[in-house]
């Protein structure tokens, strides 16, 4: 046995049986092994940010690990965005990177880097193996250390000799360790902060989105009179009818500030303190009102879910949490807008539906639509890199095959990762890819505004505009194998997406939405 059949049975046997790959030459045993290993599924992705956006996809939906394999460290760089997100979401990722062989580096080759300071920038656990025989106790070693709750980017880097070597071992896996039990003082100091009378909010986060800590935070919530809140952009949220629609934060610093307004006590669950995304001239960077305190009933890495629990225990015992009841938006009509649109996807939603959602200034309607819509998962951009939405909703689909997932993606963010398409294709994936086609990089018009910089400028407004020339995504989907149509009111949309969504496979429809500004 070499190295890289070693690592893939290794893999196989701790559960993580399907890698998203863009392989390079100093890969090529362990693609070779694949063979020897049917348990292991391979996906080609045509670029390294869908296959680290579709490890990321997987994993949220999984509850386990995905295998990445990049090729060196210019591999890496490629992927490096959407690990990013994986790493906000703390998602658990085996980040496998190829290298040059040991006897090889000394030579300064064309693509030789140094690859560890780069994975460290977006692993929480890196390591190097040159040893044949530690290549199965080092895979073991990196899927635990993914999944070192809450989860992280744990990469490997194996070079090429390692892989083809003879002498490899298959390794057991190694246990995990669970996420820290609440602690009972903490839960009961906070019980008293919640009967002071005082105001408060409570921002959760973390798997705290999920049935369970949703509804232990409305009961929270509806006994004390406390202001609940979802962070910002969740990894995965659990919304629809029977579940409690809890209001995510806003991103935008002035939004945040008025949901907070007046609070002098902020608990958080499995999630940080609230910070800007970005810094504003003459805005504060802390979201937490001034003179407010920040009790941390669970940390990220804590079981914020049983710390919910334990707290309605105690402050709402004999309080049910408010659901959601059942409810469409009625179909909207006419031509599409950045708001209606979300009305048509609410009132069309199906059962058990998963939403990869970088509708960005196209989405601020889409929360509301939703609300009373049947069940349903919603993965947000975690870390704010642009880029993940077709790739997540890639993963996704691998990782629930019989689940339908409906990819909601603005035009300038979809151009970064548009090839996930072809993988969609290649693999016959359930994705219905909803394009929120607006002809610009809107987010970024908004964001000068805030920023107080000039817009009027011709050579400013070219940077922001994607008019000219102007994308047309049908083309680009039909040319990855994708069937796609376009809509430009919601009645084509609505005809398109119940088509989509009846039809096995991927599909593309182009929303033409005028921008905001």
């Amino acid at each position: 046995m070499n190295g890289a059949q070693s690592l893939i049975r290794t893999l196989v046997r701790a559960g993580v049986d399907v890698c998203f790959a863009n392989p390079g030459t100093s890969e090529m045993h362990f693609v070779a092994a694949l063979d020897a290993v049917p348990e292991m599924r391979g996906v080609l992705g045509l670029f390294e940010g869908v296959v680290t956006g579709a490890a990321d996809g997987y994993a949220r939906i999984a509850d386990k690990p995905a295998a990445t394999l990049l090729h060196l460290g210019p591999g890496l760089g490629n992927g490096l965005a959407n690990l990013h997100n994986g790493r906000r979401a703390h998602t658990p990722i085996v980040n496998v990177v190829g290298d040059h062989a040991t006897y090889h580096k000394k030579y300064d080759a064309p693509l030789e880097s140094d690859i560890e300071p780069v994975a460290g920038s977006v692993s929480g656990w890196v390591r190097r193996c040159d040893r044949v025989a530690d290549v199965g106790a080092d895979a073991a070693a990196t899927v635990a250390a993914s999944m070192e709750p809450p989860g992280q980017v744990a990469t490997l880097i194996l070079p090429a000799d390692a892989s083809w070597g003879e002498g490899g071992e298959v390794a057991e896996p190694l246990p995990v360790r669970t996420p820290a039990a609440p602690d009972a003082q903490a839960v009961s100091a906070i019980a008293d902060v919640l009967r002071s009378g005082e105001p408060v909010a409570l921002l959760i986060g973390g798997r705290a989105c999920r049935a369970a800590g949703l509804r232990a935070t409305s009961r929270i919530a509806h006994a004390t009179g406390a202001r609940a809140f979802v962070e910002t952009f969740p990894a995965r949220l659990e919304r629809g009818a029977g579940l409690p629609a809890i209001e995510r934060l806003g991103y935008f610093a002035e939004q945040a500030a008025k949901q907070l307004d007046g609070v002098t006590h902020l608990i958080v669950a499995g999630t940080g303190s609230p910070v800007s995304f970005f810094a504003y001239p003459g805005r504060p960077s802390d979201l937490v009102p001034e003179g407010a305190r920040v009790h941390t009933l669970a940390g990220q890495g804590e079981d914020a879910v049983a710390a919910l629990e334990a707290l309605a225990e105690q402050v709402a015992a004999d309080t049910a949490p408010t659901v959601a009841e059942a409810a469409r938006p009625a179909l909207p009509s006419g031509p599409l807008t950045r708001k209606n649109w979300a009305g048509v996807v609410g009132a069309l939603l199906p059962e058990d539906a998963i939403i990869a959602d970088e509708a960005n200034t196209s989405g601020a309607s889409l929360p509301q639509a939703t609300a009373g819509a049947p069940r349903h998962d919603v993965l947000t951009l975690t870390g704010g890199a642009i880029g993940q939405g077709l790739p997540v909703a890639t993963g996704a689909a691998i990782a629930a095959p019989d689940r339908p997932v409906i990819s909601l993606e603005a035009d300038g963010s979809a151009m970064y990762t548009i090839s996930a398409l072809w993988t969609q294709a290649r693999e016959n994936l359930d994705v219905t890819t909803v394009i929120l086609n607006n002809n610009a990089y809107a987010v970024l018009r908004l964001e000068m505004q805030r920023v107080g910089a000039d817009l009027s400028g011709p050579a400013a407004k070219t940077l922001l505009d994607l008019s000219s020339p102007a994308l047309d995504f049908v083309q680009l989907a039909e040319g990855m194998g994708v069937p796609a149509s376009r809509a430009t009111t919601c009645e084509e949309l609505a005809d398109q997406l119940r088509r989509a969504l009846a039809e096995p496979g991927p599909h593309l429809i182009e929303a033409m939405v005028p921008a905001a500004l």
